[in-house]
C-alpha cells in the first residue's frame, strides 16, 4: 500500500500533538497558580519520584551531569517545588524531594490530562481514541517514562 505522505509527517504530527497538550496543561497551570512550571519541570518531578533523589541520581535518571542536576534543583528550590533535606545514610548527601507545591501541579496537570484525553475522544470518538493508544502502544517501548528526553533534545 502506498502513501502520498511523506515519512518525515509522522514524527512532526505526533510532536506537534505532543506540544498542542503540553502547551495546553501548561497554560491550564498557570492559571491555577504555578505560572513558572515548565514541561522540563515534570520529567524533574517524575524523576525524583515519591522517595526523593540525590543530585547524583537525578543527573543519571534525567541523564544530564550532575551540575545541570544541581541547576535544576537550585531552581526548583527557589520555585518551591522542591526541598533539600540531610540524607539519614550520609551526612553529607542532600536528598531531594518533592514539596506539597509540587504535587499540587502534578495533581492538576493529572487533571488536565483526563480532561485533554477527553476532548480527543469527542474529537476523534472513544474507539479511534482507543485504537491510536493501542497501536502506539504497539510501536513504541512499553517504558512510558523515558526521563532523559529533555537531555535527548539538546543532545549534540
Amino acid at each position: 500500500m502506498s502513501s502520498d505522505t511523506p515519512g518525515f509527517e509522522l514524527p512532526l504530527r505526533l510532536l506537534l500533538g505532543f506540544r498542542m497538550i503540553i502547551d495546553e496543561v501548561h497554560a491550564e497551570l498557570a492559571q491555577q497558580g504555578h505560572p513558572d512550571m515548565r514541561p522540563l519541570h515534570g520529567f524533574v518531578f517524575q524523576a525524583i519520584g515519591p522517595s526523593g533523589a540525590t543530585a547524583v541520581e537525578l543527573g543519571r535518571r534525567l541523564g544530564v551531569s550532575k551540575q545541570a542536576a544541581g541547576k535544576m534543583i537550585d531552581t526548583l528550590e527557589h520555585l518551591g517545588y522542591v526541598e533539600r533535606t540531610p540524607d539519614p545514610a550520609d551526612a553529607r548527601r542532600k536528598t531531594i524531594h518533592l514539596t506539597a507545591r509540587a504535587i499540587d501541579a502534578l495533581t492538576k496537570s493529572a487533571q488536565s490530562f483526563d480532561r485533554i484525553r477527553t476532548q480527543w475522544s469527542a474529537v476523534l470518538g472513544p474507539a479511534r481514541l482507543q485504537a491510536l493508544e493501542t497501536d502506539l502502544r504497539k510501536v513504541t517501548p512499553p517504558d512510558l517514562f523515558r526521563l532523559d528526553m529533555p537531555n535527548w533534545f539538546g543532545a549534540g
